[in-house]
């Protein structure tokens, strides 16, 4: 569950390998999955994070049996906040696709999973917009929050970071954008998909063509 069709398929695209032990049911841009599924994952890309509401409403209005927070900030205080929410995992971002699926799995089984797996900065697998631009993942949620329209205050309230290490990040990715003003950072944003996209996609088997 994100609000990003380059997240969601990147991530669709690292079970491919996998068909024989993870069936995707749906790749949502809402919190509610329309049929019912085992585990939803709930990716944490430029939205709400483990102690906002958006993962309660995803956890108590969902389809889905289980509910697992799949990011790439591992903060102490956010995995503790989204598993006395209900959340029945807290999976990083960068574990590979074999030990992903085998995580989703073991919370399928009944377990509660928490990664053990350091926060690096470069991810092993998933997607996200403005990564064939050179942008990091972090520079890259930070300019999908501004293009949202956020102010520097609101962003780092959001994504757990310093005031400071929002900047930098503004700073880094403007360089590697070619803009210098956050007009242009918007108007850059919206041109290369970083704005929301509240399309639903649903899957009817393994290798289904999406509708």
């Amino acid at each position: 569950m994100n609000d990003y069709e380059v997240v969601v398929f990147g991530l669709a695209r690292m079970f491919e390998g996998y068909a024989d032990r993870v069936r995707i049911v749906e790749l949502s841009a809402s919190v509610t999955p329309e049929e019912p599924v085992d585990v939803a994952m709930y990716d944490t890309f430029a939205g709400a994070q483990a102690d906002g509401d958006g993962l309660r409403e995803a956890i108590e209005e969902s389809n889905a049996n289980r509910v697992v927070v799949y990011t790439w900030n591992l903060d102490a205080a956010l995995v503790d906040a989204a598993l006395a929410q209900g959340a029945r995992g807290y999976l990083a971002k960068s574990l590979p696709a074999a030990e992903l699926v085998a995580a989703l799995e073991r919370v399928r089984d009944g377990e509660i999973v928490v990664s053990d797996t350091p926060d690096r900065a470069v991810t092993v697998g998933g997607d996200w917009p403005g990564r064939a631009e050179g942008l990091t993942n972090r520079e890259a949620e930070v300019i999908a929050l501004i293009t949202q329209g956020l102010s520097n205050h609101e962003i780092a309230v959001q994504t757990h970071l310093s005031i400071n290490s929002v900047k930098s990040y503004i700073r880094t990715a403007y360089r590697k954008m070619g803009v210098t003003s956050r007009s242009q950072a918007v108007l850059w944003g919206v041109e290369h998909g970083f704005r929301p996209d509240r399309r639903r996609v649903t899957f009817a088997g393994p290798g289904a063509a999406a509708t």
